[in-house]
């Protein structure tokens, strides 16, 4: 039966004239450049949660030391998680042609019998369902978060997380086993009958060329109706593929993006109406509650800032003003340099309705709990009536809604 050309153990089955060795070691070493930026991006990304500051900003069970720290998360340059996120986001989606065109030039030898030859080879082929497992989940699920779809089990963060630990090292050795062949052959051009050309191809409709030329296309494509998510400003207009980019947030100086609405948090008129709603500030000097009127006669400053989320969409510069955090940690008894600060907001339930802030952003002068935006209130979707705005800062830290604030190490 494995000979049987109607089934796909025989390698008569296969019969494209555009499988080859030279074809499959080119994309092959774009997918290791590209995969490898991805892992340093997704790293970063990683850091900027600040994950070793209290189990609030990282909830990854039994991590181990696959959760090692990488450093204290900079608050500028303001741009910096804009840039990280937006390039790891972006190639990412970029890559999905090459990748897809990879798997389909090595597909027979997924194939192939026996299963296992020897125990080496049978070490290699479960190497390479790891692999070729490995890729397809963290795509997938990667692309599934982008479009803010989630229809996998579990949450995201960790699924990701440890994914992404169990590709790489299958990858690692991948590459280590079949970089050195993929050069020699994109060099030589050298033709490997065995493997992966057709033993009786079938005629050629495009060249090999031709076939890379499409794939390269698609990703072009892929990155014009992509990257303007990252840009923000008009060419967020362009990013057809990003999560709600074909959708208007509305006009005046509230309409920029959002992901959660007020009404998706649960928070209600009554939750923020300025005879309920007040901001509990707490630290040694005790427990100060304050309302909007007594925030906003406190000394108010500016800040222009983008918000930059870890689906890859930034806004433009939005111009913010409120009072900046470390005044507020003043007000809790800190009088020379703040601490770490605790952010909790009014939603109820939710992955990120709580979030730790390093001291070193809350002592940057442009962290601002926010109750202005370009120069009007927020509006109930942006946060009202008060908002975390911090430089470099993933978006999910930029909490919504604040209810309470305490200052202290975490």
């Amino acid at each position: 039966m494995r000979d049987d050309p109607r089934l796909p153990t025989s390698s008569h089955f296969w019969r494209s004239p555009l499988r080859g060795t030279w074809f499959t070691a080119v994309l092959g070493l774009v997918l290791l450049g590209g995969i490898s930026v991805l892992f340093v991006t997704g790293l970063v990304s990683y850091a900027a949660y600040n994950p070793d500051l209290s189990p609030v900003n990282d909830t990854t069970p039994d991590k181990g030391v696959l959760g090692f720290y990488l450093f204290d998360w900079p608050a500028g340059p303001s741009w910096l998680y804009r840039l990280s996120q937006g390039v790891h986001v972006t190639l990412g989606v970029v890559l999905v042609p090459v990748l897809l065109a990879k798997l389909w030039s090595v597909v027979p030898k997924l194939f192939t019998l026996p299963p296992a030859r020897s125990v080496a080879h049978a070490l290699e082929r479960v190497s390479l369902l790891l692999l070729v497992g490995g890729v397809l989940f963290q795509f997938v699920t990667g692309l599934l978060n982008v479009q803010l779809e989630y229809v996998f089990p579990g949450s995201f963060y960790p699924l990701h997380f440890y994914g992404a630990w169990v590709f790489i090292a299958a990858f690692a050795v991948h590459a280590a086993l079949r970089t050195p062949m993929a050069v020699r052959a994109v060099r030589a051009r050298r033709r490997d009958e065995a493997e992966l050309e057709a033993p009786r191809p079938a005629p050629a409709t495009v060249s090999r060329r031709g076939a890379l030329w499409l794939v390269g296309g698609g990703s072009l494509l892929l990155f014009a109706t992509t990257v303007g998510q990252s840009l923000g400003g008009p060419l967020r207009r362009t990013a057809l593929l990003a999560p709600h980019g074909g959708s208007d947030p509305g006009g005046g100086p509230n309409g920029f993006q959002i992901n959660k609405t007020a009404r998706y948090a649960g928070i209600t008129r009554a939750d923020t109406h300025p005879d309920a709603w007040r901001l509990v500030v707490t630290g040694p000097a005790g427990t100060v509650r304050l309302s909007r009127a007594e925030l906003l006669r406190m000394p108010q400053h500016s800040s222009s800032l983008p918000i930059a989320c870890v689906e890859g969409w930034s806004t433009a510069d939005q111009w913010w003003r409120g009072v900046r955090l470390r005044d507020l940690a003043a007000l809790a008894g800190y009088a020379g340099d703040p601490p770490d600060v605790l952010v909790e907001s009014l939603q109820r339930h939710g992955a990120f309705r709580r979030a730790a802030l390093r001291a070193n952003q809350v002592s940057d002068p442009r962290s601002l709990l926010a109750l202005y935006v370009n120069g009007e209130e927020l509006s109930p979707d942006h946060g009202y009536p008060a908002r975390i705005i911090v430089p470099a800062a993933p978006g999910v830290h930029n909490t919504k809604w604040v209810g309470r604030l305490t200052f202290g190490d975490l």
